[in-house]
């Protein structure tokens, strides 16, 4: 039976074990073999970051065994190792279904090195075998040219989580957890990520996590005291303090400091033993009928060892060993200096290779054993590769949810008000795979109609005001937290193993998780590459409050720049749709919840607006992904002078005004409307798998007419998408030009140039046989667009023809 003391005030990571759990459950025999493990790691892990030959030393080392280029993290690797081999031993035990996920960034060799000896490396990589030719191709491709990376990525098995990623283990660890029943997830956190602003919020996780339905995260802080060239903040504070802060956060944390091997074996063993059985009667006394679920006060872990441990103490009198030294690379130069090779050899051979592998080069029998089998090894769970868990969604009809559009642009909706009736019922279909996530902005966007099926997840302190439009509940499924990073997080770790999710942000905002949807994205594009992952369900991103509504919170609050971050990814894995009106908005969204392998970008602003098609032209419209609107055109038995173009909601409205006092103005006009609602439609089929080709843009924009394209965001994405079409020397875009502040919204429209009179102005400018006889055209415009701005300063609103506008056709 294992006790729990009080851990001395030290910050030191040298000396015996010293911990809050007492107990030594290891018997001399099994502490034996399990250190004997834990050599084998170490020397994989050593041995991935220094050799291209000689794997197992058979023969005395030499310069042309090392690689002559050198890369890797050995500083965080024998902590994790330590954890990931006592993991081993408890899911044995207990038959636990576990995953690990490596924080500290550049750990793969701790990873690799535990995945491969426990078999599911080799059964994967059938030319990485167990044997000596194995391992040296495992060495050789470490951080090698045509070899894999030193990030835990996705071609690790048992990996859902890089390391690395500024501070998003945690959040993904709880991501993986809810509605996992069984699954435990350990996610090691490197004490340089834990001062990441994300990782900070993502501590809060454990609020959310709810013991009756939902997985454990079992977080092991890893302290050992440095970063790349510093000394890491919750390494150096006083122990009290540490154990404060955590206590503050929620946790029970245990602690487990020292470098001496085996005390250190026996008090991880007791301590995550303790966890384990502390995780279990969490949920058996949740999970009892009836009862009452409360916020437990979940375990962790906070390991103390020291950076870089069993490596070289010192090298040319430079201390490595428990300093920043050891955090990459501990010696270097093998190839200039002998007394370096000398060095690597001695700390190599330290391991004893030659009593852990048998004379094939295999880990001998007896170690074998330690290691889980089957699915239950943590590189081989189903749940590190998501995709093979996962189950369609069960959707509704969204035609159902069909706006009524007898006459286009005489009505208005708010088109994610529509949207969220339809993601009611997709959540009341899927009540254990699919989840909504929000920074407190739900309500806000438009999205309520889910409180009909569900509630706020909430598992804090409740007060009785909470009852009247609270919609707080212990096991609902909206997940609102004012942090959009753990948000992403939760889902990233969420659709990574096995299930779906909807979320929902501002425009302005959606720029606080550009790194996290970088990661994502890249993340699948490798996958694309590896036939062994499995499909995941798609990351549908909604951004709305978008730019153009926004004129009442200021300029702070318009920025439409998130589409260009995202058109810098691979297109084979991202889109971005613009749906102008609430039928095309249900469209997408049907289409973005059934796909696999994508991120989908759609903007929709939340605020009500006209509506122009109905159900079956919306899904037409949006199977193509760009069309001509017909009742919006003039130019059905003729060539067009003019192609009137837009791709998002306002944009489309300025657009259709702007085209519409045009016709009349001229009343014989030729012009073409064209509508765009997927965004990479614009992008030649030859750079895009979603391109059009030439032929079908031309068809659409034609060949040599000028081209007013009005679009949503910054006007340069538009050029950058068909720089290389036919006709992109008279294609002149407008969109926001970082021209704002408080202003009405068309106002607003006005400064950036996307108003429908200076559309107008635009195209009387170029199209050729309106440039004279238009002069007086022009000057009614100028006259218009003058008094509209007068009315705003003088009333702070919009003039009535502009908030009562609807489409005279």
């Amino acid at each position: 039976m294992n006790s729990v003391t009080t851990t001395p005030q030290s910050i030191s990571a040298y000396g015996p074990a010293r911990s809050t759990v007492e107990g030594s459950p290891l018997e001399p025999q099994e502490l034996e073999r399990i250190h004997a493990y834990w050599n084998a790691t170490l020397f994989l892990s050593a041995g991935m970051i220094y050799l291209r030959d000689n794997p197992l030393l058979r023969e005395p080392l030499k310069a042309e065994h090392v690689k002559r280029r050198l890369l890797g993290h050995w500083g965080s690797d024998p902590g994790m190792s330590l954890t990931y081999i006592h993991l081993n031993r408890l899911i044995k035990k207990y038959d636990l279904n576990v995953i690990f996920l490596a924080g500290p960034g550049h750990g793969a060799p701790a990873l690799i090195s535990n995945v491969y000896l426990e078999g599911t490396y080799s059964e994967i990589y059938s030319d990485v075998s167990e044997d000596t030719d194995g391992l040296q191709r495992l060495f050789k491709q470490f951080s090698f040219p045509g070899g894999i990376g030193s990030h835990c990525t996705p071609e690790t098995p048992g990996s859902i989580h890089e390391g690395g990623e500024l501070g998003y283990s945690v959040s993904h660890a709880y991501g993986a957890a809810f509605d996992n029943p069984d699954l435990i997830v350990t996610v090691m956190v490197g004490d340089g990520e834990s001062e990441t602003g994300p990782l900070a919020t993502a501590w809060h996780s454990n609020k959310f996590l709810n013991p009756q339905r939902d997985g454990a995260v079992l977080p092991v802080l890893h302290l050992n005291g440095y970063k790349i060239a510093n000394p890491t903040i919750l390494a150096r504070i006083p122990h009290e303090e540490l154990e404060f802060l955590f206590r503050g956060y929620g946790y029970e944390p245990y602690f487990v400091e020292g470098s001496d091997p085996p005390s250190m074996h026996q008090t991880m063993a007791a301590t995550l033993e303790h966890c384990v059985r502390r995780i279990q009667h969490i949920q058996q006394e949740a999970r009892k009928s009836g009862s009452e679920v409360k916020r437990p006060r979940w375990p962790m872990v906070i390991l103390r060892s020291p950076k870089g441990w069993t490596g070289p103490k010192e090298v040319d009198g430079h201390k490595v060993e428990g300093f920043w030294r050891a955090h990459q690379v501990p010696l270097a130069e093998m190839h200039e200096k002998p007394s370096h090779l000398a060095l690597l050899e001695e700390w190599l051979r330290s391991y004893r290779p030659q009593e852990l592998f048998d004379e094939a080069g295999r880990l001998l029998p007896e170690l074998r054993e330690l290691a889980p089998k089957g699915a239950r090894r943590m590189g081989a769970n189903p749940h590190a590769n998501g995709g093979l868990l996962r189950r369609g969604l069960k959707l509704p009809d969204f035609r159902d949810y069909a706006v009524t559009v007898e006459k286009p642009g005489t009505i208005e909706v708010g088109p994610t008000q529509i949207l969220g009736q339809f993601l009611r019922d997709v959540a009341r279909s899927n009540p254990t795979n699919f989840r909504v996530f929000s920074p407190d902005e739900n309500a806000s966007n438009r999205l309520t109609a889910l409180y009909e099926v569900t509630k706020k997840t909430w598992l804090g302190e409740y007060f009785p005001e909470d009852s009247d439009g609270g919609e707080l509940a212990p096991d609902g499924r909206v997940m609102e937290m004012l942090s959009e990073h753990t948000l992403e997080g939760w889902l990233e770790g969420y659709l990574l193993t096995g299930r779906h999710g909807f979320f929902s942000t501002y425009e302005a905002f959606v720029h606080v998780i550009d790194s996290m949807f970088n990661q994502h994205a890249k993340w699948l594009d490798k996958c694309n590459e590896l036939p062994w992952r499995a499909d995941v369900a798609s990351l549908n991103l909604l951004i709305t409050s978008t730019v153009w509504r926004q004129d009442h919170n200021g300029f702070t609050h318009q920025d439409p720049g998130f589409l260009d971050v995202v058109a810098n990814k691979s297109p084979s894995v991202t889109r971005i749709y613009l749906p102008s009106d609430a039928n095309s908005l249900l469209s997408v969204a049907n289409h973005c919840l059934r796909s696999l392998n994508y991120v989908n970008v759609i903007v929709a602003d939340k605020q009500p607006h006209l509506q122009y098609l109905d159900m079956d032209e919306a899904i037409k419209h949006c199977t193509k992904g760009a069309s001509i609107w017909r009742q919006a055109s003039s130019d059905q038995d003729s060539e067009p002078e003019l192609v009137m173009a837009s791709c998002g909601d306002i944009a489309t409205m300025e657009a259709l005004a702007a085209t519409a006092m045009l016709r009349q103005h001229f009343p014989e006009l030729k012009v073409r409307f064209v509508n765009v609602v997927d965004l990479f439609r614009l992008v030649p089929n030859t750079e895009h798998p979603h391109g059009f080709t030439d032929r079908e843009f031309d068809a659409l924009f034609t060949t040599d007419k000028p081209i007013i394209f009005n679009f949503h965001a910054y006007p340069w994405l538009i050029h950058r998408l068909t720089y290389r079409r036919t006709n992109h020397r008279n294609m002149h875009v407008r969109g926001y030009k970082e021209r704002g502040n408080i202003n009405t919204p068309m106002e607003l429209a006005i400064q950036n140039q996307v108003d429908r009179f200076t559309l107008a102005i635009d195209a009387i400018d170029r199209v050729p046989s309106l440039q004279v006889r238009g002069s007086h055209a022009r000057e009614v415009l100028l006259s218009e667009q003058l008094d509209c701005r007068n009315y705003a300063y003088e009333n702070g609103i919009d003039k009535p023809e502009i908030t009562d506008w609807r489409w005279p056709l």
